[in-house]
């Protein structure tokens, strides 16, 4: 069998990227077609397609839905790693905890509530709970954690990771919050029940319909997601998570990411750092 990138043609690069968008409004440009052709390769493989013509097939045929979503985790990029970005974590902790946790008492919050929107394998949102651990010892908080792709909430859900990662953090974060692997599970380490338990995964596409959170947020981590979408799509994801945080609340974007040039009701506290106007 011929590789992907060898049969794709100009109908099926159409295709693909039209589906992809429908499915995650995820936008690929022309420059993206090499990035496609490489990761369908690995889709033929597993679904035994003679060419990427017959794998679009099989994607408009009936009972695809599975094959359809592997597509979209083929494509989705989940690079990520604990405390990516640490000057969003250095902020929770110095800024928005203690102005919350005043607020808190006044408004009578029940608990800290924070949104991972695009999760990953879950070093994001087992990031945020090592600080709120840390920073909130007797205020109850919890985290909601959302991804598109199954495959990879899996992986968070397991919450099991290489020695490599886990061994660039602190010797104290690491005896805290891990759980050596011995055995078969020597090399890897396993984020502890007591901080595990304290997010919940759910699978949920930004874009399509509206989470069914009955609490609204303090903070959301939406970090290096929106670089994947066209202008209006950024502009409808960023309106959606606006409504779910509370007035005063807090939207964190990844690093390389801006608001500038669309539509919102949130004032810039910092690059990549956006609040929710109090009494909005």
């Amino acid at each position: 069998m011929e590789s992907a990138k060898t049969l794709m043609r100009d109908s099926e690069f159409e295709f693909i990227r039209g589906l992809v968008y429908e499915r995650s409004r995820i936008s690929l440009g022309p420059d993206k077609r090499e990035l496609v052709s490489a990761r369908l390769g690995k889709r033929l493989r597993a679904t035994n397609a003679p060419s990427l013509g017959a794998y679009c097939e099989l994607l408009q045929s009936p009972g695809a839905e599975e094959e359809l979503g592997n597509l979209i985790d083929a494509i989705s990029t989940n690079h990520t790693f604990f405390f990516r970005e640490q000057a969003h974590f250095d902020f929770l902790r110095q800024t928005i905890l203690p102005e919350m946790s005043a607020r808190a008492r006044i408004e009578r919050w029940p608990r800290f509530h924070v949104w991972s929107a695009a999760c990953s394998s879950g070093e994001e949102p087992y990031s945020i709970a090592m600080t709120l651990a840390g920073a909130l010892p007797t205020w109850p908080w919890h985290i909601e954690a959302t991804d598109i792709s199954r495959r990879i909430l899996a992986r968070a859900t397991a919450a099991i990771y290489p020695e490599e990662p886990v061994a660039r953090l602190p010797a104290e974060v690491v005896k805290a919050h891990f759980q050596r692997g011995y055995g078969p599970q020597e090399g890897f380490y396993r984020i502890k029940p007591a901080l595990r338990d304290r997010v919940d995964f759910h699978h949920l596409n930004l874009l399509e319909g509206e989470p069914r959170f009955t609490e609204p947020f303090q903070v959301i981590f939406c970090r290096n997601v929106m670089i994947y979408f066209d202008r209006p799509t950024q502009e409808e994801l960023v309106q959606r998570l606006a409504r779910r945080l509370v007035p005063g609340g807090y939207l964190l974007v990844g690093h390389s990411e801006s608001l500038t040039h669309i539509r919102h009701g949130l004032r810039m506290v910092r690059p990549a750092i956006y609040q929710k106007p109090p009494g909005s």
